[in-house]
């Protein structure tokens, strides 16, 4: 991966998360390979623990779980993060969706379709994309607030 490569990596990751993303997601000093398509576009970022990013067609960045380790490492809370109730918990980690009822916290500039975080107090859950609006989440008590993507096993 050249520097060149990696300057535009953290261009993106800085443009859709905010600052200090692109160097949380692609530190200097780490080794890692990209997957291309046949076009020579680059489309899934990974590190020595895994994936940490998958970049669509729309140019934006999906998360792997190891991308959404590192956000929550490097931005401060409640920054892209949904935080629900520890009766998620289980529900979560399988895979399955995160409903507004269960939300307990969400970050205020959080849009439909924006890459997120599910936490709970003890620490990452999923990572996955937002169906809701951080004041819908609040609001509603019926309907899914993210749609997961990956789980922590």
């Amino acid at each position: 991966m050249t520097e060149s490569e990696t300057e535009k990596l953290r261009a993106i990751a800085t443009y859709q998360f905010g600052t200090g993303a692109g160097d949380a997601l692609f530190p200097a000093d780490e080794q890692r390979s990209i997957d291309y398509s046949s076009g020579g576009r680059p489309r899934q970022v990974h590190g020595p623990d895994g994936r940490i990013v998958s970049l669509g067609t729309d140019g934006r960045f999906t998360l792997g779980i190891e991308g959404g380790r590192r956000l929550q490492a490097a931005l401060d809370a409640p920054r892209s993060r949904v935080v629900v109730g520890s009766e998620s918990d289980p529900y979560v980690r399988d895979g399955r969706n995160a409903f507004a009822k269960f939300v307990r916290k969400v970050d205020p500039a959080i849009r439909p379709g924006d890459e997120v975080l599910v936490v709970t107090d003890e620490g990452l859950l999923a990572v996955g994309e937002a169906a809701l609006s951080a004041s819908e989440c609040a609001a509603f008590e019926t309907g899914v607030a993210v749609d997961v993507r990956e789980s922590v096993a």
